[in-house]
């Protein structure tokens, strides 16, 4: 099965006859913004801000966009902000966010260089032009931008940076951390967080969770939610659409913003999820940064084979960030967990036991005491992770 790979350029030109250099402001009647399809990346906006749409403009990460659904592909339904995943019309109006995509198993997207047609690249709600595309994927849903929102100013309504709503900062002591990385897409990272958050909750802990980076999409947050954290934040409160191509020393703040907040929230462990695997730019990044190491106590390394598990462990040792023991899809597998348990020379932690309150309250108090972990190795009955 080969990649489709779609020729045009990354950040391209306006396209001729756009007139991007004449912004133009027309009315939006509330009522048909309410009649929109509001996305999940765009829950933390005042939509009641937007009195006008705004066109004749370049848009830029963050922008929001009414735009009409010309032909449905990939994605048919849309997941609204509360979570609910509505089915899409051709001729629809949907309320999404401009922002770039890292997918190896579905699309590599990034925000075009004019208000042309664009593709729906994430059910979340992320507008981009499409780049390249796994051979699995049909064509990306496509869309026709009708205008930036904008507010009575003129300004472009777009998602807002920091976290709002924040408290004032306070002298707080930081909570234990736990970091679930992982090999990269589908190797069980939420699944393997959520498990540990349910475990730590269940063992009677209050327990805060965040997604630093990634796509925009609630099944993660609520995954995590479900499972007992509170609160749950990823990096749309601190205002991105996803992390992909984002500046370095954002992508900081977004991690340093969330896990204060956490802190701040009164959580005694926090655990968070760091998107895609290992070699993603921004991952990459972010782990070899001073600050993570700084910030997080422990990590958890879930892969989807032993192969993976071996070369992932091993790269985080190389750079001081040993991790605690591995887990995720491969823990499904007795086969699989006897590999990695060898090959990486690490337990391999099952869903079912890091579910354990026994199991997480022993593992707390070894972080917190700065003890080597006692969970035993032994894998869990055979189940999806």
């Amino acid at each position: 099965m080969k990649a489709r790979t779609v020729t045009v350029a990354p950040h391209a030109p306006p396209r001729p006859g756009l007139e991007t250099d004449r912004p133009r402001l027309v009315p939006l009647p509330g009522q048909r913004l309410r009649a929109a399809k509001a996305a999940y990346t765009t829950r933390h906006i005042a939509l009641d801000e937007a009195t006008q749409l705004l066109t004749g403009v370049i848009p830029r990460v963050g922008d929001v966009v009414l735009a009409r659904v010309t032909e449905l592909g990939q994605h048919e339904k849309i997941e609204l902000a509360q979570g609910r995943r509505a089915a899409m019309f051709v001729g629809d109006e949907v309320v999404v966010a401009y922002g770039n995509r890292y997918a190896p198993d579905q699309f590599e997207a990034t925000v075009p260089g004019d208000l042309g047609p664009c593709e729906l690249v994430a059910a979340g709600g992320l507008a981009a032009r499409v780049l390249a595309a796994h051979g699995k994927m049909r064509p990306a849903t496509s869309l026709e931008p009708v205008g930036l929102l904008a507010d009575v100013r003129g300004d472009r309504v777009a998602l807002r940076r920091g976290l709002p709503g924040a408290p004032p900062p306070a002298e707080v002591d930081r909570p234990l951390t736990v970091a679930v990385i992982g090999a990269s897409m589908n190797s069980g990272k939420t699944t393997t967080a959520a498990h540990l958050v349910r475990g730590l909750r269940l063992a009677g802990l209050r327990v805060g969770a965040a997604k630093v980076t990634g796509t925009g999409a609630g099944g993660d947050v609520w995954l995590m939610s479900d499972a007992g954290a509170f609160p749950v934040y990823d990096f749309t409160n601190a205002g991105w659409p996803s992390t992909y191509l984002v500046p370095h020393d954002d992508v900081r703040d977004i991690f340093i913003g969330l896990t204060d907040r956490l802190a701040e929230d009164g959580c005694e462990v926090v655990v968070i999820e760091v998107a895609d695997g290992v070699f993603q730019r921004e991952t990459t990044a972010l782990l070899v940064d001073p600050v993570f190491a700084e910030r997080v106590d422990a990590v958890l390394f879930a892969s989807y084979d032993a192969l993976g598990a071996t070369a992932g462990v091993g790269w985080l040792r190389a750079r001081g960030l040993a991790p605690i023991a591995v887990s995720g899809v491969l823990s499904s597998s007795p086969l699989a967990t006897r590999e990695a348990a060898a090959a990486a020379d690490l337990p391999v932690w099952g869903l079912e036991r890091l579910a354990d309150p026994e199991v997480a309250g022993r593992l707390h108090d070894d972080l917190l005491a700065g003890r080597p972990p006692r969970i035993t190795a032994q894998p869990d009955p055979v189940r999806a992770a």
